[in-house]
């Protein structure tokens, strides 16, 4: 299929818990290569956009076109098999299986390949990762840097041509979370679109060229980092309050 227009675009998404409205008539488009962060207070409704736009939930009401087909009704492997990958903020590794053999799951099931492509694809993985070292290790024995890039790597394995990162520096050190903006910068020197959730606002200024802040499930600024951290909905909504919570949180 030839795809014109964005990578991805979402219309009017809507979706609720009950009588809680979590995404109120959202839109929401990535271009090809574009990096993309999103920040809001807690309970904005950021990972819900993620789980939406990833195939997790179903929104009530609303479109989501990927690489120019409507993958609206599609579920999380279908979407994910057409090259949208995410990672979650709590990293659950698969039980029993090493590094290097997480990779070749992820490598087979998102991008359908198999023996030496699979293998060649894990080995590049895990060089891009910094987890050569750590290839030979049960997942579920890593420390939280390393399971998260783990995450980070099973998301890669699966050729994205969107990669959706969910407050992947949640929990780390200063120094931990900066190795892992080097690895998430050279993913996207790749050619591989970003979509990241992250509180931590300094670290995440230094990959995206384009901030989206959300309150109460809308979209209240979208644009130039600084302008956006600029805007005065923006500092009420969030960074009057993010002076209050912990950098990590």
């Amino acid at each position: 299929m030839t795809q014109s227009g964005p990578l991805l675009a979402a219309a009017g998404l809507g979706k609720r818990f009950g009588a809680l409205v979590v995404l109120d008539a959202v839109d929401f488009t990535v271009v090809a290569g574009e990096a993309v962060g999103i920040v809001g207070p807690n309970g904005a409704g950021k990972t819900t956009l993620l789980n939406v736009l990833s195939g997790r939930y179903a929104p009530e009401v609303g479109r989501i076109t990927f690489r120019g087909e409507d993958v609206t009704a599609l579920d999380v492997a279908s979407r994910c098999r057409r090259g949208l990958a995410r990672s979650h903020q709590i990293p659950r590794p698969f039980g029993g299986m090493t590094v290097f053999e997480s990779l070749l799951v992820a490598a087979e099931a998102g991008a359908g390949l198999r023996g030496r492509a699979a293998e060649r694809r894990g080995l590049e993985t895990l060089s891009l990762c910094g987890m050569m070292a750590l290839a030979n290790r049960r997942g579920e024995a890593l420390g939280l840097l390393d399971r998260k890039r783990l995450e980070l790597a099973r998301a890669l394995a699966t050729e994205p041509a969107l990669l959706l990162l969910d407050e992947i520096g949640a929990g780390l050190t200063d120094g931990e979370a900066q190795g892992l903006v080097e690895i998430i910068r050279a993913i996207h020197a790749r050619g591989i679109a970003i979509v990241w959730i992250e509180h931590i606002v300094h670290v995440l200024v230094q990959v995206v060229g384009r901030l989206v802040c959300m309150d109460a499930g809308r979209v209240i600024a979208d644009g130039e980092p600084a302008s956006v951290l600029r805007d005065a909905a923006v500092i009420d909504a969030y960074l009057g309050a993010a002076a209050h919570v912990p950098a990590h949180g």
